[in-house]
């Protein structure tokens, strides 16, 4: 049987390159493979996936040896065109990929222009089997991150490839359509559609992978079934993948071949007679979150907003909804809700970036109406969902300096460089900010904010994208930094994120507040989540599974509800690191 994939001494360097991005890489995937290609930021995940449907070599025309078969096909001798009736590409930049001006137009474009009968047909099927129908008259431009992700995926869906490539699938997606987005290709993959995704989630990779591709220095270090894969712990954590918690809660306990989901862990658990007691876990009272300390200074005021904007068809689309919120100071608050819930434009109100419509918005006292955008800098940072939005000069000493230097403040230089050592770029400080990885530019722009010295950080999807030693490092700074930031909101769809930082969780649901609770609060709620569309991490649905109270929000807290002597052990080891 020929390969879905060949690729045989494959190297490749981006014009202007020092050195190459690819090297010699060898790698074969076969017709109906799942396969996960991981590694950190910089590994060359994405341009090994690039050289699939021939954008490497016929678009980035840099220095291409080796050669890639596409179902026997060599790209070199064939286009990006025909190739793409073979090979799906959706992109970790996938609103460059929307071209045309509604949903329905957008996924009808590519069988429009192959000359396809049955155009018609597969557009409602694409749309239908990502849930997106009601999208479909739409305009793009009205779309949230995650359903512009989602209008991507059904365009390429359209032509019915035999291959699927994903670049980050649910980087901009909350969490329960994430899994049901892998749910579709999973589903695509049984019927015989090879699916390929580029992922930094390891709960996933273990659910629906059925092999993995580790990338490091631009090769393959092994590609192996995923269970074999799961089970090399150690070599994943070296390349900066660390092992999900709920995976290492059973490796630390002795399994071998680790248990890839919630009900095998759970069984395997009860097996080995390592739950306690069985107790019902209920859901946490209704209390004040735990970050609110009531007599706290309030940072920053939301009082009966309302925003929107008026619809082409003449309507009128609410955003935010009559929301009401005091934020405190020394308070982390995760802003989560379903995608289009509300939550940037909930960021860029605090900004001043956008001004109410109704109601008011003050920070420090200062109401957004009385003052620019600019101005309530002085008071608001934000950091925006994209990195690369936030650099602006040719290093990022320069970009982290921009801002005090501006507004004149005495000790800018001091402070540039107190920032840089904090936030550990002072080794990139003269690097351009635009040609650091996805990890490293997210320290520099949480760097740029620090500058600025706000009374209110604001974070939008911060973790997006990032690998998981870059995600975590992320969050431990954010943590790290809690003394030079008066209050912090971060909106997010990553759970892991609000179990690890939040002290309080305000849910959005159409530009209303649906809940404003505790994160151990949230995840003992099956019906708040479910109406959210949030999943809990997998180490607290396992708590859940299990009927722990407390409810667990991380590994740690998992060994010490379990009754095993090697738990124990374990946690004194920690302690003794």
């Amino acid at each position: 049987m020929t390969a879905a994939i060949e690729v045989n001494n494959l190297s490749f360097r981006y014009p202007g390159a020092a050195e190459d991005t690819l090297r010699n890489v060898n790698l074969t995937i076969e017709p109906g493979d799942f396969v996960a290609v991981v590694g950190g930021n910089g590994s060359g995940k994405t341009t090994l996936c690039k050289s699939f449907n021939g954008l490497i070599p016929h678009y980035w025309s840099g220095d291409f040896a080796g050669e890639v078969l596409v179902d026997g096909i060599d790209t070199v001798n064939s286009s990006v065109g025909s190739l793409s009736s073979t090979v799906g590409y959706v992109y970790q930049d996938f609103h460059n990929q929307l071209v045309r001006p509604t949903v329905q137009d957008e996924v009808s474009y590519a069988p429009i222009n192959y000359g396809l009968e049955d155009h018609a047909e597969r557009t409602n099927q694409a749309l239908e089997l990502l849930g997106i129908d009601q999208l479909r008259d739409k305009f793009v431009w009205q779309l949230s991150g995650g359903q512009a992700h989602l209008t991507a995926l059904a365009a390429v869906l359209a032509l019915r490839p035999s291959i699927i490539v994903v670049d980050e699938p649910v980087a901009e997606l909350d969490p329960a359509r994430a899994r049901e987005i892998y749910l579709r290709l999973r589903e695509l993959n049984e019927r015989g559609i090879t699916v390929i995704t580029i992922e930094h989630h390891a709960e996933l990779i273990a659910e629906f992978a059925k092999s993995v591709v580790l990338m490091a220095d631009g090769a393959p270090v092994w590609h192996l079934p995923a269970q074999e894969a799961l089970n090399r712990a150690d070599e994943l954590a070296e390349h900066g993948i660390p092992t999900p918690a709920m995976i290492e809660v059973t490796r630390q306990l002795g399994a071998v071949d680790v248990p890839r989901s919630v009900p095998a862990a759970e069984a395997w658990l009860r097996r080995h007679d390592l739950v306690p007691e069985q107790t019902t876990l209920r859901p946490t009272p209704s209390v004040e979150p735990e970050g609110v300390r009531r007599g706290s200074k309030v940072v920053a005021t939301l009082q009966d907003v309302e925003h929107g904007f008026h619809t082409v068809a003449g309507g009128f689309q609410h955003v935010i909804n009559g929301v009401s919120l005091d934020l405190y100071e020394g308070e982390n608050i995760a802003l989560v809700g379903s995608n289009g819930a509300g939550k940037t434009t909930l960021l860029r109100l605090l900004t001043g970036l956008k001004v109410p419509r109704t109601g008011d918005v003050t920070v420090d006292g200062v109401n957004t109406r009385s003052r620019s955008a600019a101005k309530m800098a002085d008071l608001v940072s934000y950091l925006y969902q994209h990195p690369q939005q936030m650099f602006l000069q040719d290093s990022v000493r320069s970009d982290v300096r921009m801002f005090p230097a501006e507004r004149k403040i005495p000790d800018a230089d001091a402070i540039t460089e107190r920032v840089l050592e904090r936030t550990g770029l002072l080794p990139l400080a003269e690097r351009d900010g635009r040609t650091l990885s996805g990890g490293q530019q997210r320290r520099a722009t949480i760097a740029i904010g620090l500058a600025m010295r706000p009374q209110l950080l604001l974070l939008d999807e911060p973790t997006s994208s990032l690998d998981v030693r870059s995600r975590d490092d992320v969050i431990g700074m954010l943590s790290e930094l809690a003394d030079s930031i008066h209050c912090a909101v971060v909106a997010t769809h990553d759970m892991q994120l609000v179990a690890d930082w939040a002290t309080r969780v305000v849910v959005l649901e159409h530009g209303q507040v649906l809940a404003d609770l505790s994160p151990r609060e949230l995840f003992t709620r099956p019906e708040l989540l479910e109406r959210a569309r949030l999943r809990p991490p997998q180490i607290t649905e396992l708590g859940v599974a299990l009927g722990l109270a407390p409810l667990p929000l991380n590994a740690q807290e998992m060994l010490e509800s379990l009754r095993d002597p090697l738990a124990a052990s374990f946690l004194e080891q920690e302690s003794l690191t």
